[in-house]
């Protein structure tokens, strides 16, 4: 089984920068392939960042490009999100999650999630 706990969000003012952590415990962290989703208030959980086993490839969702940039320390089983220049349309939760081996778009592939943690972008 694998935990994921996620930290880090918060109430922040537009342009501002935001990191999330998301550390993972109960498996081999290198062997996963990791992932942020978000999921807006009233619609549908979308994909945000992937990031391959090394770190190596990473992939992010075009209204993120430029500003998200996701990694990894395998050393410390932890996947990173960090977030700048923040936007009103990035308030959502957001979610870690983790696939064995490769990474995915869609979050139906992921069989692991950690309880979330709201970021909200004030105006």
């Amino acid at each position: 089984q694998v935990q994921l706990v996620e930290s880090g969000g918060a109430l922040v003012q537009v342009g501002d920068s935001l990191r999330l952590s998301c550390a993972v415990s109960g498996r081999t962290f290198s062997r996963y392939a990791m992932a942020w989703f978000r999921q807006a208030p009233g619609k549908e959980r979308e994909f945000v960042a992937a990031i391959s086993l090394s770190g190596g490839t990473t992939t992010l969702a075009n209204s993120v490009k430029g500003r998200f940039t996701i990694s990894r320390d395998n050393a410390k089983n932890t996947v990173y999100l960090q977030m700048n220049s923040l936007k009103p349309e990035d308030t959502a939760v957001y979610y870690c999650a983790a696939r064995f081996a490769t990474t995915s778009y869609f979050d139906k592939d992921y069989g692991y999630w950690g309880q979330g943690t709201q970021v909200t972008v004030s105006s």
